[in-house]
Order: C-alpha cells, then structure tokens, then sequence
C-alpha cells in the first residue's frame, strides 16, 4: 500500500464526510511530503483533542515509511 492511500483510508474512517478528502503527495529524493486536507467541519476530527489523532497518524505513516527505507511526512492543510 502506498503511503498516500494509507492516509486517506485513515482519514476517510475518521470523518462526517469522506467525499471531501483530498490526498497529495510530493515526492523529494529522501523525504515525501503527504497533504492532507479534509472539509472545515472534519477538520477537528483529524487533528484530535491536543492533536492526538494527528499525532497517531504520523506515528503510522513513519513507520509504514521506515519499512520502505523513505521518510514522509504529514501535513494537515486548512
């Protein structure tokens, strides 16, 4: 699985409205940079109470990221 259906397969579990979520990644030579963004109501329910959830999903994508030897990083965009 690709670390940009990982997020989205996370993020779409975790909102009121799926359709709304967009999924972007840009790719460096060492690090991948994954955009996230989801409709303004959801946008709590992706972040979590003190950045909880986001913190979580980070947790997942470095290390689904070290598996492949790459380092990515996500980003929540408003």
């Amino acid at each position: 699985m690709e670390m940009k259906e990982l997020i989205a397969y996370i993020a779409k579990a975790l909102v009121d409205d799926p359709e709304a979520v967009e999924v972007s990644e840009v790719e460096g030579e060492q690090t991948s940079v994954i955009e996230l963004k989801v409709a303004k109501g959801d946008l709590g329910k992706v972040i979590g109470k003190q950045g909880r959830t986001a913190r979580a999903m980070r947790t997942i994508l470095n290390a689904a990221s070290t598996k492949i030897k790459k380092r990515a990083v996500l980003e929540i965009i408003e």
